[in-house]
């Protein structure tokens, strides 16, 4: 049976262990040296196979089904959030005094030069590789290769072979014996997150549904007019002042005023 065909026969679950046993010890420890800090370089690698795992059938056909890992544990390391969530205190330096210096060398360097230094000198890419995993052009990925080794160069003049630089590299991510959860309880956590992350869409998707229909449900069905502005109304007679009342109003108005106080016109209430 060729290697090909004893992949194939492989249920997915199986294929996804193989792949993180293969992978998943080394990639923490080269996270390691883009963090400095071991939990952080742990949680990537773990996230980055959970995702493998939510999106396997992608993964499986891929070309570089580790690379594809890879990089997405680097971006996760690197990411500004991810960085946020794990803040704690720092960990405890290497106890060899020229693995410190060089932990320390790489950690002062730019996120994307630390990357692309750590792919084509840690793990042995190619500048086409490295350009691509870093989503940058080869002329770019080398400028960042020519300065990233010279910064740690600046700072451990013996480093200035990249031979050397390659073989302490390794030996950095190697002393650290640092280890991953195992594969079964990655595959459970990423198919629990992706039951959260359904329900979750599920649950926006019917809000939204149900905000929609009650849009419509108390919606105007016809065009009402607004109002116009005021105007002013016309053909009114303007208001006229009081003149002097002429003999015949007053005397009207003191007989008006004389009957209604004691005539017999005027309604009083009698007692019974």
């Amino acid at each position: 049976m060729t290697p090909r065909q004893a992949e194939a026969s492989l249920t997915p679950a199986q294929a996804f262990d193989a792949l993180y046993e293969f992978c998943a010890p080394a990639l923490v420890r080269q996270t390691y040296l883009l963090t400095g800090r071991r939990e952080s370089a742990r949680a990537a690698v773990e996230r980055a196979f959970e995702l493998a795992w939510q999106r396997w059938p992608e993964v499986a056909r891929d070309r570089d089904p580790a690379g594809w890992v890879r990089a997405v544990a680097y971006e996760c390391a690197l990411s500004p959030w991810h960085r946020f969530r794990l803040l704690r205190r720092p960990d405890p330096p290497p106890a060899d005094s020229a693995d410190r210096a060089l932990l320390h060398a790489l950690l002062t360097l730019p996120p994307a030069y630390r990357r692309t230094l750590l792919l084509y000198d840690g793990v042995g890419l190619d500048l086409p590789e490295t350009a691509a995993e870093t989503e940058a052009s080869t002329p770019a990925a080398a400028r960042r290769v020519t300065h990233a080794r010279a910064a740690v160069a600046a700072r451990i003049p013996e480093l200035a072979d990249c031979d050397l630089l390659h073989r302490r590299l390794a030996e950095l991510a190697s002393t650290d014996r640092l280890e991953a959860a195992g594969p079964k309880a990655v595959r459970s956590v990423g198919e629990l997150r992706a039951r959260r992350w359904t329900r979750a869409a599920i649950a926006l998707t019917a809000s939204v549904v149900g905000a929609t229909a009650l849009t419509l449900r108390t919606a105007p069905t016809h065009y009402e007019k607004p109002p116009g502005p005021a105007q002013a109304v016309r053909g009114v007679p303007p208001r006229a002042a009081l003149g002097p009342l002429s003999a015949q109003e007053l005397t009207l108005r003191n007989k008006l005023g004389q009957e209604t106080a004691k005539g017999p016109e005027r309604v009083v209430p009698v007692p019974r």
